[in-house]
């Protein structure tokens, strides 16, 4: 009997101890993604506003999606007239359900105020950025990055991912991300955005996002609760899976594409730029939601 009071109070003893631990290095890892998501930006923005290659190729793609106007633009644009509505009305209609259901007031809190945090950081970043200089690329000088519409579309997004149970996170990256990605990808054939701009859209998301979901995940102890692929049909690996599939087609269209203009950057091409362009919305897009999905997961994890 003692030997049996000594093990368990031995396994009492080391819990406390491992919690924290592992706890730090959940943390850690939440503030490498910040930081990576902020650097992310800079970095964005120095190549393709500040460097003529940058400008070149962002540009390029820009000019090339008027060959797929007429009918994706139109609805591209029926689209994106709605976004905000749809948006918005995505984020409430699942935040105050989960709020008043789940009693998950002070998660809806700190996702709503986030949300708006992500869409303020975009609008000032909009304003701060000077104009784009003159590199000898024919292109609008007015600045256009982040994304606003991406912004919007990506921090409702994500506002509901945070604000859900882990076992509908998986679900929920996938949906959001696809819907985010499209959103993106709107503005583009609609030339109201180039591809950088909804790529750091997309960082600034994560960035302002990140911190608040670490305190949801801190401060909702009780339901953060992650025991698995397959507890529930939104837990499936399929979610996963999706998200690996088009980040594998959109880096095979990109690499092609890529190769089709280099070396030297031809300006020939017809609608490469373009569809590089779009490859890389959808790999930023869905590695964000594969990151997101992972990241809480092992934030969330039973132990």
């Amino acid at each position: 009997m003692s030997s049996q009071q000594f093990r368990v109070s031995g396994r009492s003893s080391k819990r406390p101890s491992q919690e924290p631990a592992a706890n730090a290095g959940v943390a850690l890892l939440f503030c490498l993604a910040t930081i990576a998501s902020l650097v992310g930006v800079a970095a964005t923005y120095y190549f393709f506003v500040r460097t003529t290659t940058g400008q070149f190729i962002d540009e390029s793609a820009l000019v090339e999606a008027t060959e797929l106007s007429g009918t994706a633009g139109k609805a591209s644009t029926r689209f994106l007239d709605a976004l905000p509505m749809i948006s918005l009305a995505i984020a409430t209609v699942v935040v105050l359900f989960v709020t008043v259901a789940r009693r998950r007031w002070k998660a809806a809190g700190i996702a709503i105020a986030a949300c708006v945090a992500a869409n303020l950081a975009t609008q000032v970043l909009k304003f701060l950025i000077p104009d784009r200089p003159d590199r000898g690329v024919q292109t609008l000088e007015l600045n256009s990055l982040p994304s606003g519409h991406t912004t919007l579309a990506a921090s409702a997004a994500a506002a509901v991912f945070l604000m859900v149970s882990p076992r509908w996170r998986p679900l929920a990256g996938f949906l959001g991300s696809t819907f985010a990605v499209a959103t993106g990808i709107s503005t583009l054939i609609n030339q109201w955005h180039r591809p950088a701009d909804v790529v750091a859209a997309f960082l600034v998301v994560g960035a302002v996002m990140l911190p608040a979901g670490w305190l949801i995940v801190r401060t909702g102890g009780g339901w953060n609760v992650w025991r698995g692929y397959g507890e529930h049909w939104a837990a499936s690996r399929l979610w996963v899976w999706l998200t690996v599939l088009a980040l594998l087609v959109a880096s095979a269209v990109a690499g092609y594409s890529v190769l089709q203009v280099m070396p030297g950057l031809s300006t020939d091409s017809t609608v490469d730029y373009f569809w590089a362009g779009t490859a890389f919305i959808v790999i930023a897009g869905y590695l964000s939601a594969l990151g997101g999905t992972w990241l809480f997961g092992l934030a969330a994890r039973k132990r």
